[in-house]
């Protein structure tokens, strides 16, 4: 499994993360599995909120119910969650953070979050309230590192005005088909052409530049969840001739080839995966370690329907 470093720290991350959003019809013995399947494949960064489920905290409840882990194996893992949604509204606010965050951990029965994130973007947040409430979390231990999901570089540094720790991940939509985060660069300055519309505020070289880790979720998904594409050959047939010749002669799995195609780019991403299946995992996991080529990343790039001017 190829590592990096998350970023401003010292510490080793999986390129894959398992996202657990999908576990409660699961049993304790299959969420086990799940997990189990994930380390030996080298995973270390394990994601989750608190609206996960059909009521809140339902996933990091039957996580932490499902895994016990001693001392010695916490140490060796990244329990990442997130706050901010409601039911009909966001809310950044000091309370709804500090609240968030003892549930989150009462739920999963562990003494602190290694990350936190803040979830879709709150217009009505107050920049110091938040830095509060992070420094309460910090100074009492209950969360390490902290960052944002779905953010543009604007509102980061609209955050970075008054929190003073570093935010060290942005979580964002990204697969091959649903790449708007690196194909509008691609094509900056192209009248007439949408896939030239900054939809992202130029997330992409944002985050290199103030080394932030950026975590891709929905790596499969065509666009918005509208289905996978893997295997789709109405809408995406040129890509999986291409997907499965590069599985193929890479010898691992089309899964893989969609992982490698992320894992590829050097703003070092991590690949967040939804999935309940421990086959998917380590599939995945071994195409983080396919270095495609130069040829073959613009190839699959091309074969999605993105332009290259």
């Amino acid at each position: 499994m190829k590592t990096i470093k998350l970023s401003n720290t010292d510490v080793d991350v999986s390129s894959v993360t398992l996202g657990l959003m999908r576990i409660p019809p699961m049993s304790d013995t299959e969420i086990q599995t799940l997990f189990g399947a994930a380390r030996d494949s080298g995973v270390n960064v394990f994601d989750h909120a608190d609206i996960y489920g059909t009521h809140r905290h339902e996933c990091e409840e039957r996580f932490g119910k499902a895994i016990t882990l001693s001392a010695s194996e916490r140490d060796k893992v990244l329990i990442q969650s997130k706050v901010g949604i409601r039911k009909g509204y966001f809310d950044f606010s000091k309370e709804h953070i500090l609240a968030t965050v003892d549930e989150s951990l009462a739920a999963l029965r562990m003494d602190y979050l290694d990350i936190l994130l803040l979830h879709r973007p709150d217009t009505l947040m107050e920049p110091e309230e938040i830095a509060e409430a992070f420094d309460i979390l910090e100074a009492a231990g209950k969360v390490r590192f902290f960052g944002v999901s779905n953010q543009t570089p604007g509102q980061v540094d609209l955050l970075k005005t008054a929190v003073k720790q570093k935010l060290v991940v942005n979580q964002v939509q990204l697969s091959i088909t649903h790449a708007s985060l690196i194909a509008s660069g691609i094509s900056a300055n192209m009248a007439g052409l949408d896939q030239s519309i900054d939809r992202d505020n130029d997330m992409l070289n944002y985050a290199r530049i103030n080394k932030i880790t950026l975590q891709a979720w929905s790596p499969f998904q065509k666009g918005f969840f509208d289905g996978v594409f893997l295997g789709d050959r109405k809408d995406f047939a040129e890509l999986n001739d291409v997907i499965d010749a590069l599985a193929k002669h890479y010898g691992v799995t089309p899964t893989g080839i969609a992982v490698a195609w992320i894992a590829r780019h050097p703003a070092n991403i991590q690949t967040v995966l939804g999935t309940t299946n421990p086959q998917r995992v380590i599939d995945s996991a071994a195409g983080s370690d396919v270095q495609l080529t130069r040829e073959e990343w613009y190839r699959l790039f091309t074969a999605a329907g993105h332009v290259l001017p």
